[in-house]
This record gives C-alpha cells, sequence and structure tokens, in this order.
C-alpha cells in the first residue's frame, strides 16, 4: 500500500459547557471526524488519506479546528457541511479555502483581530 497523501487531523478537544475558550466537540461524538471518513470514502480516497481525531490544537477560539498535512493547512470553524468541499477543493484541486483558513498571524496568538470567544451551553 503506498504511503498516505495527506492527514486531517480533527480536533474533537471536549470542554463543559460555556468555558471561556469554547471546544471544538461539544458533544464528543466526534461527528466531525466521522464526515470526513464517509467523504473520503465517497470520493475513493480513503486508502490514502486518513482523518485521525486529534487532542486540542490550541486554536479553541476559532474551533472547531482542523489541520491538513503534510501543506499546514489550518481551518477553523468547520462545520460538517464544510467536509465535501474541503474534500473537492483542498485534498483533490489543492485550492486554500479562503472562508475556512486561519491566518497565519493568527494560529497560536491570543490577541488575533479574528479570535471570538464561543459561547455555547
Amino acid at each position: 500500500m503506498p504511503a498516505f497523501t495527506h492527514h486531517i487531523f480533527v480536533c474533537g478537544n471536549v470542554r463543559p459547557p460555556g468555558h471561556k475558550r469554547g471546544c471544538c466537540d461539544p458533544e464528543g461524538k466526534q461527528a466531525l471526524r466521522e464526515a470526513f471518513k464517509q467523504e473520503l470514502k465517497k470520493a475513493g480516497l480513503g486508502p490514502l488519506v486518513r482523518a485521525n481525531h486529534a487532542g486540542c490544537l490550541e486554536q479553541c477560539e476559532h474551533g472547531p479546528t482542523v489541520v491538513i498535512y503534510p501543506r499546514g493547512v489550518w481551518y477553523g470553524r468547520v462545520t460538517i457541511a464544510d467536509v465535501p468541499q474541503i474534500v473537492s477543493k483542498t485534498l483533490i484541486q489543492g485550492e486554500i479555502l479562503d472562508d475556512l483558513v486561519i491566518p497565519e498571524s493568527c494560529l497560536n496568538n491570543a490577541t488575533c483581530p479574528h479570535r471570538r470567544a464561543i459561547k455555547r451551553g
């Protein structure tokens, strides 16, 4: 079997409702990761691309967060509805989705102007 072409890390961190930083998987069901797995299978990419559960990726205020390697593309506020577009545009066509990308200047930057607290619960 050939090596994987991409690894998708899907933050599955769970925090209590109302936490000031929010959380990427408030229900703790890994639904976003499962959506990626299903979409990869539909696209015939299952054997070449892995969608992995990740612990906290430290981009909580941008969550739910996904990072795609080897390119190191960081996406924030990802929903299940975004998954088909991420697979078709980013994985297959190599396109960065501007509406989802977390700017490099915001990664690990507590003063990023794009961050917003996520209120859940």
